[in-house]
């Protein structure tokens, strides 16, 4: 029996990992929920809560505990609310611990959960990016392991053998492009919310869908690819597959690359990291190559969407840098779905950030991974903070300048 925790089960990863569970049909068999952590979607987490009735829920908007309550009523549920408790419940002893609150919102509960000895699938892409290596060593550090929930990730951790980590001579992200794929910079000057909005292959978030039209999101995964892989940035590479079957690929030095394929459907990397080292044998959606017909390959218009150039340069910065483009992405997707910014503003305003930035010291590796010191987490929370601060007096002086 195996304890499972899911961070973020409102979302789309934690509902896809439900639902998997469910089509499992091991759920109190092979499986049990420790504990559901939901945000502000209170009717469904109430939802899940009644039906898988783990041993702790909690909700992450304090707002909204009265009506938590309520809907609960007296189920006989231990529940729990803000971020102490989504913390706490992070912190719970699991086997498995699914990583998925969107953005820098679930780097403290994912550190909580580094520090349990669990397998930590990780869908929060955001804490990689921001803490680094540190991260999976204070994983390691307490005997768990980090396996990747990202198709893209995940397709590689499949195909990368470790005993042949000298023999490989890059790693190939593939990027869908999104729905602006073949567009210029001009015609993306007067695109709308609900166009960036309608992705054509992958059901995501709102957040996670404007970070796939600006190609922002593959910026974040070439950044968490160098930390998972341990590969300088000039080793990591990013196609335009729009197809999304092919995953990633590892290139070796022989001249082989070995792919994964797959249908675009997060249910497939979540089975992998769920059953891990094993496979599931569930009603996975097959792929069928000859129906699909042709697969196309493209280099990224880095002139268009200029988020993955920027990424490649806080990377190759590090000292908080990756942080830095993190959170003034965030700001700057929230103020475009908010109808604030323009999207190629997004761009304009996340390099503005970037060359304004002014950086703390980065706690040194050996001060980090005490077991007793948070130094990484507090020190990226604190860079993120920051520039949130920098991003509203640049949104200010652009105001003024209009």
């Amino acid at each position: 029996m195996r304890r499972i925790s899911i961070l973020g089960s409102t979302g789309s990863i934690g509902v896809s990992t439900l639902r998997l569970l469910d089509e499992t049909g091991r759920l109190g068999e092979d499986y049990v929920i420790e504990a559901l952590i939901g945000g502000r979607n209170v009717e469904l987490l109430v939802e899940q809560a009644l039906k898988y009735r783990p041993a702790i829920t909690v909700l992450g908007d304090a707002a909204q505990w009265s009506r938590f309550r309520e809907l609960i009523g007296n189920a006989g549920l231990a529940i729990a609310c803000g971020e102490e408790a989504v913390c706490a419940a992070a912190g719970r002893k699991a086997d498995w611990v699914m990583a998925a609150i969107v953005g820098i919102a679930g780097l403290k509960p994912t550190w909580a959960a580094a520090g349990t000895g669990a397998v930590l699938a990780l869908a929060n892409k955001e804490s990689l990016v921001c803490c680094g290596r540190a991260l999976i060593e204070r994983v390691e550090a307490h005997g768990g392991r980090v396996l990747p929930v990202d198709s893209e990730h995940n397709a590689i951790y499949q195909v990368l053998d470790p005993s042949q980590r000298d023999r490989v001579s890059r790693l190939i992200l593939t990027a869908s492009g999104g729905p602006f794929l073949g567009r210029t910079r001009e015609d993306l000057k007067s695109v709308t919310v609900e166009q960036a909005l309608k992705h054509p292959n992958w059901s995501m978030g709102a957040k996670i869908t404007i970070d796939s039209a600006t190609l922002a999101n593959k910026g974040l995964e070439f950044i968490e690819a160098a930390y998972l892989f341990d590969v300088p940035a000039d080793k990591i590479s990013v196609l335009v597959h729009p197809q999304s079957v092919i995953h990633s690929m590892v290139e070796y030095k022989d001249g082989s690359s070995l792919a994964q394929l797959g249908s675009p459907d997060m249910r497939v990397p979540i089975s992998y990291c769920l059953a891990w080292p094993n496979r599931i044998d569930w009603q996975a959606p097959r792929l069928d190559l000859a129906a699909r017909g042709t697969l196309t390959f493209a280099e990224p218009d880095l002139d268009a969407f200029p988020m993955l150039r920027l990424a490649r340069q806080a990377l190759e910065a590090g000292q908080g840098m990756p942080t830095v483009f993190n959170a003034a992405n965030e700001v700057c997707v929230q103020a475009f779905l908010d109808r604030k910014i323009a999207f190629l503003q997004i761009a304009e305003f996340v390099e503005s950030a970037m060359m304004r930035a002014q950086l703390p010291s980065i706690p040194s590796k050996d001060h980090v991974n005490r077991d007793t010191n948070d130094g990484m987490m507090i020190s990226a929370l604190d860079i993120d903070r920051d520039i949130r601060r920098l991003m509203g007096e640049l949104f200010a002086e652009s105001r003024l300048r209009a």
